[in-house]
């Protein structure tokens, strides 16, 4: 049995598309999100309604706690567990989601170190940036892993950490690491098939509706309660996620409702331009475009030539 992919830009109708495909395909739903995998993160997160989840399985949300660690190679490790489950039951995977990093990771083969991760080390470094300034990180990444310096900017410290972590973890340079990645196969024979929007202007209007219905359904007072419990404080990926993040400066009185929510507006638009990058670099998605002639496609029809796509392609290419 193959497994289903659905990528593409937030806002973009991935989860819809998902849900629809699922029920058509006899599939569960194999969430694709570094943060809805955190409880309590629900409007911000896009999370699928309690419906949405007992209509068709929902796997990897809510996982954790928000103050709780979770990282790429914990994705992996779970949503193997879960596709084989769904595989072993005849049931078709679906991965929905938009964090390529995770999808990546999820459909090679390796048999490189699963645990490249240190807790400690990793706070060790969070001290450094704060005491002795985000130059001293990135020199340090220079010394020992100069591919990886050489692409990561020294204002970027998450990235810069991670770089040093996984060095320090597994004893090779993270630009190794990569390497052999790519070189080490494929897990899954994957049909990816990625939601795309010629007329940009179409998805970022799709965005700002988004926006607003979260605003709708209470984000504000989720992110205020998320504050409160501390979250944003214990956990960096949260407090960098979009969606809370852009709240924080409202919340401590610094600007207004009105200036948050346009500055949401403007960041989730600055990430579905990443998403589109990062999924249009990577040659086994197989697009779907969400118009046609110039005017929107029927939910109908996108369902149907997503279908077509499917079954056509079983294996749509090497991942």
């Amino acid at each position: 049995m193959n497994v289903l992919a659905i990528v593409g830009p937030t806002g973009g109708g991935k989860s819809a598309l998902a849900l629809a495909l699922s029920r058509r395909l006899g599939g569960e739903i194999v969430s694709c999100d570094s943060m809805q995998v955190y409880r309590r993160m629900d409007i911000g997160t896009a999370k699928p309604t309690k419906e949405e989840q007992n209509t068709v399985p929902h796997h990897m949300i809510d996982l954790r706690d928000p103050t709780e660690p979770f990282s790429c190679a914990d994705y992996v490790t779970e949503a193997t567990q879960v596709i084989e489950d769904c595989r072993k039951r005849e049931r078709l995977p679906v991965i929905c989601g938009g964090t390529g990093l995770y999808l990546d990771a999820l459909l090679r083969r390796d048999d490189l170190p699963e645990n490249t991760t240190d807790d400690v080390l990793r706070e060790e470094l969070w001290q450094v940036a704060e005491t002795q300034g985000k130059d001293e990180l990135w020199q340090r990444l220079s010394q020992v892993d100069p591919v990886s310096a050489a692409k990561t900017h020294p204002n970027n410290v998450k990235r810069v950490i991670r770089a040093l972590e996984i060095y320090h973890t597994v004893g090779i340079p993270k630009s190794e690491l990569d390497r052999l990645s790519q070189e080490s196969g494929n897990r899954y024979e994957a049909c990816v098939i990625g939601l795309r929007y010629p007329d940009r202007e179409r998805l970022y209007r799709r965005i700002d509706e988004r926006v607003e219905k979260m605003f709708d359904m209470g984000l504000a007072e989720e992110t205020r309660q998320l504050m409160e419990e501390g979250v944003f404080l214990i956990n960096q990926t949260a407090a960098q996620a979009i969606g809370y993040k852009e709240l924080l400066p409202w919340l401590r009185g610094e600007e207004t409702l009105s200036e948050a929510k346009e500055r949401l507006k403007l960041a989730t638009r600055h990430y579905a331009k990443r998403q589109m990058t990062w999924f249009g670099a990577r040659p086994y998605v197989r697009w779907l475009d969400m118009t046609e002639n110039g005017k929107e496609k029927t939910f109908e029809e996108i369902v149907n030539n997503a279908a077509e796509l499917f079954q056509k392609n079983r294996i749509c290419g090497k991942i």
